[in-house]
């Protein structure tokens, strides 16, 4: 059971985790809040700066940048990418070792969530962010996904109490699916078949990697099913709110979302019994030490910089990007519990393992090169636009 619980606890330990293109809102037909680039590294001119050209001219650009990342250097990208991995394959390792000690994967997602809010309480203190004017509408979406947050970790917890871990692993590594099931049907987003390919060996390698003891109630396979759509909801909800909604930084969208999900999930540890159990079972008979305590308090502060770095990354390169990225680190933590834990692995588990990296590879040159024929279409356009502006003046 405690096994059960770690993978509980890995799969939703995070504000925007279980993880591109985030279609921007147009005007007149030009996107905003992007920008053209000349390279992959430098933007050269503002999109304000495009978008007041095709006003003033009359002049439509036809490119649609549906890519919420697009003007991100590559560079920039992969740091966060970088860090987002590091602290995400850190925690999962860690989780496995505080949760021998304390089984209660509700609680310990409702220490991360305070550990979250004490930690940007203290950063707005010390003038990090300011707060922005938000209205009761906007206040009421929060809510709403912070539901989201809790009941994505609500429908986990459940579908492993129905499926076998490798089921759940691999129903999961569909999320990407998901994710540009969204696109395209809630924002017209198109992508290029070498992504849609790229995906194929991303996905199919996670089942590999992972093979084992598949089974599954009828109940358990659309609960577990339902669980990967509600990951993919939420990353792209959580991009969204950062880039076309409310327009938060990933500071004050954790800050103002930590205390929901604290209190959301204690409530559904107490439902659960976690409280009860861990009052008799922790509290009661004194199994609580310096140690565990340690463990706990670093545990929380480890959480609350991956939701940062996680709620940062979403932003900079894409809902779908985060979970192919998901996929991916699933694959590393195999690999490092095959290693730390003297696993056993057979060859198709080496199999998956390559065939997730290699697919990671090939979705990342896949989203380069549609970048920069993006970036080609938008200065053909632009030229366009400043040839006019300058037979207006002439």
């Amino acid at each position: 059971m405690s096994l059960i619980q770690s993978f509980a606890f890995a799969q939703a330990q995070t504000f925007g985790d279980s993880p591109t293109p985030t279609p921007f809102q147009t005007r007149s037909g030009s996107p905003v809040n992007g920008a053209p680039v000349h390279s992959m590294e430098q933007a050269s001119i503002t999109m304000a700066t495009l978008d007041r050209l095709a006003e003033t001219h009359e002049k439509q650009v036809s490119v649609s940048v549906t890519d919420g990342s697009a003007t991100v250097p590559t560079t920039t990208k992969l740091k966060y990418l970088v860090i987002y991995f590091a602290f995400n394959l850190g925690l999962t390792l860690f989780n496995k070792a505080v949760m021998i000690k304390f089984p209660y994967p509700f609680l310990l997602t409702t220490l991360h969530a305070c550990c979250s809010s004490i930690g940007t309480h203290v950063l707005l203190s010390r003038g990090f962010f300011t707060l922005s004017h938000l209205s009761s509408h906007d206040n009421f979406i929060l809510h709403v996904f912070s539901v989201l947050y809790s009941l994505n970790i609500a429908i986990s917890n459940v579908s492993l109490a129905l499926v076998t871990i490798p089921f759940h692993q691999v129903v999961r590594a569909t999320t990407p699916v998901f994710v540009i099931a969204i696109y395209r049907a809630m924002f017209d987003a198109t992508y290029p078949i070498e992504t849609y390919c790229s995906l194929i060996p991303v996905i199919a390698g996670v089942g590999l990697a992972t093979y084992g003891d598949y089974y599954a109630t009828v109940t358990g396979f659309f609960v577990t099913l339902l669980g990967a759509a509600l990951a993919a909801v939420k990353t792209v909800v959580t991009n969204r709110l950062q880039t076309a909604g409310l327009h938060l930084n990933a500071i004050e969208l954790l800050h103002r979302m930590a205390p929901l999900a604290m209190l959301q999930t204690f409530v559904a540890a107490w439902v659960h019994g976690e409280v009860a159990a861990c009052r008799r079972n922790v509290l009661l008979k004194g199994n609580i030490d310096g140690t565990l305590c340690t463990m706990l308090v670093a545990n929380g502060a480890i959480a609350f910089g991956l939701n940062l770095i996680s709620f940062s990354a979403n932003k900079k390169v894409g809902a779908l990007t985060m979970t192919v990225a998901a996929n991916v680190k699933q694959i590393l933590t195999t690999v490092l519990s095959f290693m730390v834990w003297k696993m056993e692995i057979g060859w198709l588990n080496v199999v998956g393992i390559v065939m997730t990296l290699l697919g990671g590879a090939w979705y990342s040159k896949a989203e380069m090169a549609k970048k920069a024929a993006r970036e080609e279409v938008v200065l053909a356009e632009l030229e366009g636009i400043t040839e006019v502006a300058a037979e207006d003046k002439s």
